[in-house]
């Protein structure tokens, strides 16, 4: 058996593509075709390259590597083959307002939080727009060992006391794509699932094995992560993307660790905005209460602050 094999890690077998379609995809669902491929450069490029082309909404790419996945603001960044979730979705919300696709971030968090909680056990919270963190909830007396802290996060790190006493475990990005048929989006998500601590790409990330999952198996949390999706999806779009009437911004604030948190937005021009995050406008913004007054950001980098 060579190394670059399927099966040359026990612990990290690979996806089955024929078995996701029989178990996710069903007459009238969302999901048309999940498409595993053993590596690309990034499969948000390759959605988006599908879209272009013709795709219909519900076409899924999951790689079991990527050479140059891309995070929010052009950052890249790799993990180890078949070591976690890296997938992107087409959506086409031609129904939602395109005020309201900022609501699609925070819709797949709420889709992937539920569905990881349950399968894997591990209390996931969201971190505003996009992120899925682990939060240390642990005093701050407790001894530098003891699980949770950030020794067990891989050693204290000026970053990681920045971050807010949280471990990132994944992250998404959407993008709006211009096609023949219309608007459409581009939803990637990258979840680490079994990376080891020598692994990890950051001293504040972590992975489900790391977090003491109850169970790491790829297949069922690809599951569960497209039919929350699905689910959610679904009710955003029949009710024109209304974050009330589809429950979403309830959903969305009862799992954000972000708001109720002294904040630092971190803004592409122009100086860092701090102040308290006290909740979400109509549109998925977050809201900020400055000395100055409230200001509503809808976009930029936030630091959760001690």
């Amino acid at each position: 058996m060579t190394s670059d094999s399927p099966y040359s890690d026990l612990d990290r077998p690979p996806l089955r593509e024929l078995a996701l379609n029989k178990a996710v995809g069903r007459p009238g669902g969302l999901w048309r075709r999940i498409e595993v491929v053993a590596e690309t450069a990034s499969t948000n490029g390759d959605v988006a390259d599908a879209a272009r082309a013709g795709a219909q909404e519900g076409y899924v790419r999951v790689a079991e590597v990527q050479s140059a996945g891309r995070g929010r603001l052009g950052r890249t960044w790799s993990a180890p083959p078949r070591s976690g979730l890296f997938l992107s979705v087409l959506l086409r919300p031609s129904d939602v307002p395109a005020a309201r696709w900022g609501w699609l971030p925070l819709l797949v968090g709420t889709a992937a939080r539920t569905a990881v909680d349950a399968v894997s056990g591990v209390p996931v919270k969201l971190k505003w727009p996009n992120d899925l963190i682990v939060v240390d909830d642990t005093p701050s007396d407790a001894p530098s060992d003891a699980p949770g802290t950030e020794a067990a996060a891989g050693g204290s790190d000026p970053a990681a006391d920045a971050y807010g006493a949280a471990r990132k475990l994944g992250g998404i990005l959407v993008e709006r794509v211009d096609t023949a048929q219309g608007p459409a989006a581009v939803v990637g998500l990258g979840l680490n699932v079994s990376l080891r601590r020598d692994e990890l790409p950051a001293p504040h990330a972590t992975s489900l094995v790391l977090e003491g999952a109850k169970a790491a198996d790829r297949d069922p949390l690809l599951r569960a992560l497209l039919r929350e999706l699905e689910r959610w999806y679904t009710d955003w779009s029949v009710t024109g993307g209304d974050p009330m009437a589809s429950g979403l911004l309830s959903a969305y604030a009862a799992s954000c660790a972000t708001i109720g948190r002294r904040v630092r937005v971190e803004l592409p021009a122009g100086e860092p905005v701090v102040g308290e995050a006290v909740g979400l406008d109509g549109d998925g913004r977050l809201l900020v209460r400055t000395a100055a007054g409230e200001r509503a950001f809808g976009a930029g980098d936030v630091v959760h602050l001690r």
